[in-house]
């Protein structure tokens, strides 16, 4: 079967934010004491789908994992700056890892960045297999753009030029 990959539907936020919250707690990155709060942000995809867009991969018709997309700032972007796009809370199915959705996803990301000079991304520390597939994809650190939003989560900036 192949990935493919569209704008999600709104009937599929619940599946989307459920998936990325479970592919975020699977790879770690909800473990930080005052990070907890932060699946119940990646749940709420119906939120975020005001301000950005939404994209979801499937396989076989089954929705395995989504990404939210900020082409242009606002209220969604974290840390672009002018003239970039923004790839934000990209997760899939810890049943579904292997399969190319990620790869598929953030092509998609790639390919609508039209425009941008840049896509910017934040990650974190332990996220190392995602880390794997941005430099696959070209995207390279900017360590003097890291940050931590809360004390203990540590986030590293990768940039892909365009």
């Amino acid at each position: 079967m192949s990935i493919e990959v569209r704008d999600a539907d709104p009937a599929e936020y619940e599946a989307v934010g459920k998936i990325v919250a479970a592919a975020f707690f699977a790879d770690g990155q909800l473990d930080a004491p005052d990070a907890g709060f932060y699946a119940d942000v990646l749940r709420d995809v119906e939120s975020r789908a005001a301000a950005a867009e939404i994209i979801v991969a499937l396989d076989g018709g089954e929705v395995v994992g989504g990404v939210t997309f900020v082409p242009r700032g606002g209220p969604m972007a974290d840390i672009a700056k002018e003239g970039e796009a923004e790839i934000r809370m990209l997760g899939v199915a810890p049943d579904a890892q292997g399969r190319g959705a990620g790869t598929a996803l953030m092509r998609e990301c790639i390919a609508r960045s039209v425009g941008a000079r840049r896509i910017v991304l934040s990650t974190q520390t332990v996220a190392t297999g995602s880390h794997r597939l941005y430099e696959r994809l070209g995207f390279v650190r900017a360590p003097g753009r890291d940050w931590a939003p809360v004390p203990g989560v540590d986030l590293l900036c990768y940039v892909l030029a365009l």
